[in-house]
């Protein structure tokens, strides 16, 4: 597991919800986002499938962002980490005081 992380150079549009993402380590990856796309900031994107396309490299931050304010970890996207899982409501429930 590398301890840098990962930069995404360009990201590509494919069908549906996914992705063409090259790294600064020249990795390249086709991901499909869709099982991601849940919680509020993601939502928007899974239901506006225009707004998802518009998509792009944040070159400060080395990651994709879409104009609603999302992003998403590079690490996560280059491979090196799962990505969290929602929380059930049960969960939920049991972390309240």
């Amino acid at each position: 597991m590398s301890t840098q992380t990962a930069r995404i150079r360009s990201v590509e549009p494919l069908e549906g919800f996914a992705l063409r993402l090259s790294f600064d380590d020249g990795t390249e990856r086709e991901v499909d986002l869709e099982p991601e796309l849940w919680g509020p900031v993601f939502e928007p994107l899974r239901a506006n499938p225009d707004l998802f396309r518009q998509v792009r490299v944040d070159d400060e931050l080395g990651t994709i962002v879409w104009p609603n304010g999302a992003d998403m970890d590079p690490d996560v996207l280059h491979g090196d980490f799962e990505p969290a899982e929602p929380a059930t409501t049960d969960q939920i429930s049991r972390a309240k005081p």
